[in-house]
């Protein structure tokens, strides 16, 4: 375990925001870890960091930060179709996705190239090209930060929604995730090509997991930009849901919405065109702005601060509201 006091965080965070941390742990066995909650005082507050690409630090934080680095994947059990394996909260997500198809387990090809850590990924019901964390979730174990008591959580109970979970909600900051149970295919795989760009890439050919990731990252490297030389989380805003009253007036007022029908009553509209059409293409101010090739990354180009890159955010969400009507909602957890 590495104990850091008064550090800076740039180094933990996507955006490369350099605020400061009061006191950070670098944990990488969970039992040295429940040792130091034991003796923390619990009217210190406590931030569970994994990879810090979800999350925006405008100012510095005062509590106690653990990073969690605990590593390792097992297969709990199997059979002729199906794998349940149980993974480290502190593994890197796209090394674990990178392990599942080099083993040829199913599930996980559409959610390749997703930043962060194992550990974070029900926290916010991660989800790209069609599929969603919760599609293969089993179970998760961990810590609650308050009485240091264990759980395990299933499905049912983590109330997964659109990138949120009950870990977002009513257990906001009151747990550590510790592991992840995945419920993975070994054969007769259940591919996901609905998305429009996996559709036309992959319709008429013969399917792989390996294919599908190696198209999604193609997909997602062409879009999103690296986050070594360009700081930032990945979409800021999640896609805003409207009912079908508001989606009709929308589509008088703008023929093109692009909207993909989630139920009977709601459709869910594209926070990128939203951007784009607010005049936000390209758009750059000082040190930040949004990134070329997908509305919905805003960049950290240089050395902006926190407040810098939320302030740009607000102002995009201002703009969608007054043209449209429409309130974006963060993605990205604001600290």
């Amino acid at each position: 375990m590495k104990i850091h006091r008064n550090c800076s965080l740039k180094k933990f965070n996507t955006f490369s925001v350099d605020e400061k941390a009061q006191l950070l742990l670098e944990v990488d066995n969970i039992s040295d870890l429940a040792n130091i909650l034991s003796k923390q005082n619990r009217k210190d507050e406590i931030l569970v960091l994994g990879g810090g690409s979800n999350i925006l630090f405008t100012k510095s934080y005062d509590g106690l930060i653990i990073n969690l680095k605990n590593k390792g994947k097992k297969i709990i059990q199997e059979d002729e179709n199906s794998v349940l394996v149980e993974v480290s909260a502190g593994e890197n997500w796209h090394d674990f996705v990178l392990w599942a198809i080099k083993n040829d387990f199913g599930g996980v090809e559409n959610l390749s190239l997703i930043p962060g850590k194992v550990g974070a990924a029900p926290i916010q019901n991660i989800g790209a090209y069609g599929v969603e964390l919760k599609d293969i979730f089993y179970s998760c174990k961990g810590l609650m930060l308050d009485s240091l008591s264990e759980f395990e959580f299933k499905k049912t109970e983590c109330k997964f929604d659109y990138r949120t979970s009950i870990f977002k909600s009513t257990l906001k900051n009151k747990t550590l995730i510790t592991s992840v149970k995945l419920l993975l295919t070994k054969s007769a795989h259940n591919f996901n090509i609905d998305y429009k760009d996996l559709n036309i890439n992959l319709l008429n050919t013969e399917l792989s997991v390996k294919k599908i990731s190696d198209e999604v990252i193609k997909i997602r490297t062409s879009k999103l930009p690296n986050p070594k030389f360009f700081g930032n989380c990945g979409s800021f805003f999640k896609n805003p849901i409207v009912n079908s009253s508001k989606y009709k007036s929308l589509l008088d007022k703008f023929p093109n919405t692009p909207a993909h029908k989630v139920d009977a009553d709601n459709y869910k509209i594209s926070a990128a065109w939203l951007i784009d059409q607010s005049g936000f293409k390209n758009k750059k101010d000082k040190n930040v702005g949004v990134y070329e090739n997908q509305p919905l990354v805003i960049i950290n180009y240089g050395s902006a601060t926190g407040n810098e890159l939320l302030n740009f955010a607000l102002k995009i969400k201002e703009t969608i509201y007054s043209n449209f009507e429409i309130e974006l909602e963060e993605e990205v957890i604001i600290m």
